[in-house]
């Protein structure tokens, strides 16, 4: 039976509720026709027999002499294997042979004393049929018929006999409606858990499927899917904002190093003017610093794809060791895999190279990069990149990943820093689900570890 469609999740539960109570009924309607026990009419050809034998026996007694009892007699006593058996009463009721106590008997006349509608009814093994009309000399006697009932109970009367089978079939007979409406509840309720994951994976995308299905999680749906672009709006519009006010920058600030290139010109050199530029300079790293920013963040969560880890940092590894070994230094990396990673590409380079360069800056001569797949649960990717520098203090750990924070040793003003880096690494891998932290390296410097998590 196919179930009819319901836009209402409150009307599907009512649906199965009213469907499983029509079961009920109907069953409770039916029992008594299908129960050899209740009382029942008797099926056409075993009436037309019993009829006949009634017919025949009152031609025979009124052939044969002696009293009534005596002619009855003859017949209740054929069956020597007592499967069969018949009865004969007077139209009061009173049993004229065989005579004994007969519970059932005696109950079934009771119900069933008119020979124009004849009844039958199973008492235990023994099925009682009748009352059928026999003549004799103008009176008439009822015959009833007694015979044994050798075929089984019907199914369902012996599941009601037993409380266990009765509780197992309606179990049996209410899964698949249950089943039913749990995955009517359960497919949409998937649905909008998935694209929660999705989002807090930092893919903001609006699935059309969400607005299908019952009508609450439809109106769920459509109000997540709103939710969904109007964060994209936000995000859009403050980076775009960030990006606008960056380039507005960079013309006062272009002026301001012209003016004083002209003055140097001038007056010559001096500490004042050098100052002005190299804060000029500076100020113009960091802008620089903050488009790069705002050009990979804006909208960089629609630009999502699955790559390898091979495919995404091989090129950069490469690139990085040859700049560290143009300065004298060390650097190496344990083999890439094919790891799934599901995110931007571009903010992902970004951030490991920020990483490694930095590592690659300050460290004295050796710098170690490290990718294993977590032991754990194996769904997370974890990089750590290693250098021998002077490291960070302990207490400085956790600020490193502030904008603009430079730590007060060698990785300060004078080397040039913005301290936009770490906090472009941190950004990035954020919106990738990811985390990064500080800590102290076995190589003596500073260790940043990266967890991200990998595509399923």
């Amino acid at each position: 039976m196919r179930l009819p469609r319901f836009s209402s999740l409150y009307s599907r539960i009512f649906a199965v509720f009213w469907l499983t109570l029509l079961i009920v009924v109907l069953t409770l309607l039916l029992l008594p026709n299908l129960d050899p026990r209740a009382q029942h009419t008797i099926p056409e050809p075993q009436l037309k027999r019993f009829e006949a034998s009634a017919q025949s026996i009152s031609q025979q007694i009124s052939r044969s002499y002696g009293s009534l009892e005596k002619k009855l007699k003859r017949f209740t006593n054929k069956d020597r294997h007592k499967r069969f058996q018949l009865y004969f009463t007077t139209l009061e009721g009173d049993i004229i042979t065989p005579r004994g106590h007969n519970k059932a008997l005696r109950n079934f006349i009771t119900m069933a004393d008119s020979p124009d509608d004849p009844k039958q009814k199973l008492y235990g093994r023994w099925m009682m049929a009748g009352p059928f009309a026999v003549e004799h000399e103008n009176t008439q006697v009822l015959m009833y018929v007694g015979r044994l009932w050798r075929e089984p109970p019907p199914f369902f009367i012996q599941i009601l006999d037993k409380p266990f089978q009765l509780l197992l079939v309606t179990m049996l007979v209410s899964t698949p409606l249950l089943l039913w409406l749990a995955w009517a509840i359960t497919i949409p309720a998937r649905r909008l858990q998935q694209a929660s994951e999705r989002v807090a994976k930092g893919q903001f995308e609006a699935d059309p499927k969400l607005e299908s299905g019952p009508r609450e999680f439809k109106q769920a749906g459509a109000s997540f899917n709103q939710m969904v672009g109007a964060i994209n709006q936000m995000i859009g519009g403050q980076q775009r904002l960030l990006s606008d006010i960056s380039h507005e920058l960079r013309s006062p600030l272009t002026r301001l190093r012209m003016a004083t290139a002209l003055a140097q010109r001038k007056q010559g050199d001096s500490k004042e003017l050098d100052r002005i530029d190299t804060e000029a300079e500076r100020l113009e790293k960091m802008i620089g610093e903050l488009l790069e920013l705002s050009r990979m963040q804006v909208n960089s969560h629609e630009h999502r794809e699955l790559a390898d880890a091979n495919t995404l940092w091989y090129d950069m590894l490469e690139d990085a060791r040859f700049e560290a070994e143009q300065r004298g230094k060390s650097m190496s990396y344990t083999p890439l895999q094919d790891w799934p990673i599901r995110g931007n590409p571009n903010l992902l380079i970004s951030a490991l190279e920020n990483v490694i360069r930095n590592a690659i800056k300050y460290g004295d001569d050796t710098i170690a990069v490290q990718f294993h797949q977590d032991q754990e649960d194996g769904e997370w990717l974890e990089i750590s990149v290693e250098d021998n520098g002077e490291g960070v203090p302990d207490g400085e750990l956790e600020d490193i990943f502030r904008p603009f924070y430079r730590v007060s040793t060698a990785r300060d003003r004078s080397s040039g820093g913005t301290g936009l880096g770490l906090a472009i690494t941190e950004s990035a891998i954020r919106q990738h689900s990811g985390t990064i932290k500080a800590s102290r390296s076995s190589l003596g410097g500073l260790q940043i570890t990266i967890r991200l998590p990998l595509a399923r």
